[in-house]
Parts: structure tokens; C-alpha cells; sequence
């Protein structure tokens, strides 16, 4: 049971929201700015649970077109997803109450995305624009909303709300740093995506799922490659500007085993060996910056 539960979310792949928060956890450290105990939890086990929900969502409507068979008889299998699905909402909700309408309105955006990824009449999933979804909310709008969570009031934003009018003032020199360190995340869990519909090109052509390889063609390959490097580019950019110490070029010994994985991904593309060299890049490149921020700050 547990083992067929854990198959149906694919637990595996819940490395793209995890280390999302671990980054951002690790640079609040970094900073010496406390950590609320109370609104990190909920917002973890929140996300958590949603990231677990849409990707039941996904199984349980793809196994409707493929030959691929559900861990669970379809009936517990949906009462599964509405489970996870009320549970993280309500914890979601719960979040917003202890914080404000900012957390409410990203909160629900991320809960839209997700379900629209794919559910509805042309699910995202099916689009060219996975890659761009994905990456955007679990690698910079994770790391935004810990952050705002965390930092001082109006940090990041104000804003006034009356019935008359609403305004937005934002502090545009506090977002540098959630730029730079969420481009690692975005690239790389984009990468995990497109990787992924490289491997299932034909397959999603037969059932009519035009993703961002079908568009690209060959050239697919060279934005797998490209944003691999943005990544670097990013990490040097934030030890010239000081955001992070000369320490953090440690970092670039990460190249190595990164290029060899892009070697063998672009040798030959097989969703059963070569797409786990995406899933490691992954794993190399977002472990390396979790631990090296987290030594940064001792």
C-alpha cells in the first residue's frame, strides 16, 4: 500500500521543491535572518503536499489515454488526490490567515498553475510550456514565498488596500538576491522537464501532446545544454556582486560531472537510462548550492 502510494505521487521527483526550499532555507541562514518555525512548517508541508497532489493529477489522467496502469482502482485513487488536495489547501489557507494577502494571491496562483498543468481543456502539460511553468514556480516562486515569510514586513513589497484604491510599492534592489539564487533551480528543474519530453517525443506525438521539443526540434538540445551554463553564469554574477563570499567557487568544481551527464544525454536520449542524467545534474548542481551557502553562513 504505502510503496503503490509512494509509485502513484512519485515521491522521487519531489527533489524540484525540496531543494528549492533548502536553497532558500540555507541563504536565510547565510544572512543571520531568524527563521519562524511556525509559518516554515506550514508553508513546507503545504507545498509539499501540493506538489504530491498535481502529480496524482497528472498519473491519474494520463493513465486514461496511455497503456500505463494506475497503482490504485480509480475511485481511491481520486479520493487520494482530493485528500492531498484539501489537506495542503487547507494548511495553504491556514499560511495566508498567520501572514497576508500577498501569500493568499501567490498561494492561489501556484494552486491554479498546478491543477491547469493538467486538468482542463488544453492542460499545460500538453503545450510547450512545461519547461516555463515548472521551472518559474518550483525554482523561484518557492524561494520567494519562504523568503517573504521570513524577511521583516515590507521588505520585499508594500502595499495599501482600501475600497477605493489598492497600490504596490516594491523595494526592487531586495529582489536581486531571489533573482540570482533562484536561477540555478529554475534552469535546472526546467532542464528535468525537457529532458523528459526529449525522451517522449514520440510518444506524446501519438497522443497528440505537442511539447517544446516538437517546436525546437534539434535545437531543443542546444537550450538543454544553454541552460546548464546560465547556471554558472548566475553563480559567478552573484560572488562579483557580493552576494555570496569567494568561498561559493567551489561551486564550479560541479562542471565536471555536470558536463559528462549533458555528454551522455546528448549521445542518446532514453527515458529508462540517459533522462536520469538530467535528474543528477539536478541533484549535483542543487546539492553543491545548498550545502555551499549553508557553509558560507558558519
Amino acid at each position: 500500500m504505502v510503496w503503490n502510494f509512494l509509485s502513484y505521487v512519485e515521491i522521487k521527483t519531489k527533489i524540484t521543491s525540496i531543494f528549492a526550499f533548502l536553497m532558500t532555507c540555507a541563504y536565510l541562514f547565510y544572512i543571520d535572518q531568524p527563521i519562524n518555525g511556525r509559518l516554515t512548517v506550514v508553508f513546507f508541508l503545504s507545498m509539499f503536499l501540493f506538489d504530491l497532489t498535481t502529480t496524482a493529477v497528472n498519473n491519474y489522467i494520463d493513465t486514461k489515454t496511455n497503456t500505463q496502469k494506475l497503482q490504485f482502482e480509480r475511485k481511491r485513487a481520486l479520493l487520494i488526490i482530493y485528500v492531498l488536495f484539501f489537506a495542503s489547501a487547507a494548511l495553504g489557507l491556514y499560511l495566508a490567515w498567520l501572514t497576508d494577502w500577498v501569500v493568499f494571491f501567490l498561494g492561489g496562483l501556484c494552486f491554479l498553475c498546478g491543477i491547469l498543468y493538467t486538468y482542463g481543456p488544453v492542460p499545460i502539460s500538453r503545450q510547450p510550456l512545461g519547461e516555463i511553468f515548472s521551472g518559474i514556480f518550483y525554482g523561484f516562486l518557492i524561494p520567494f514565498i519562504l523568503f517573504y515569510i521570513n524577511m521583516p514586513e515590507n521588505h520585499f513589497l508594500s502595499y495599501e488596500f482600501t475600497l477605493e484604491s489598492l497600490s504596490f510599492m516594491i523595494m526592487w534592489r531586495e529582489w536581486i538576491p531571489i533573482f540570482f539564487l533562484s536561477i540555478a533551480p529554475i534552469c535546472t528543474t526546467a532542464n528535468i522537464m525537457l529532458a523528459n519530453n526529449i525522451c517522449d517525443l514520440e510518444k506524446d506525438i501519438e497522443v497528440k501532446r505537442y511539447t517544446l521539443p516538437y517546436y525546437l526540434g534539434e535545437k531543443a538540445f542546444i537550450l538543454f545544454q544553454f541552460l546548464y551554463y546560465i547556471v554558472y553564469v548566475a553563480a559567478a554574477a552573484m560572488i562579483l556582486l557580493g552576494i555570496l563570499p569567494t568561498f561559493y567557487s567551489l561551486f564550479f568544481i560541479t562542471i565536471v560531472p555536470v558536463w559528462k551527464n549533458i555528454k551522455v544525454f546528448l549521445k542518446e536520449q532514453r527515458k529508462e537510462t540517459t533522462f536520469l542524467c538530467s535528474i543528477k545534474n539536478y541533484v549535483i548542481i542543487m546539492g553543491a548550492d545548498v550545502l555551499l551557502i549553508f557553509l558560507c553562513g558558519i
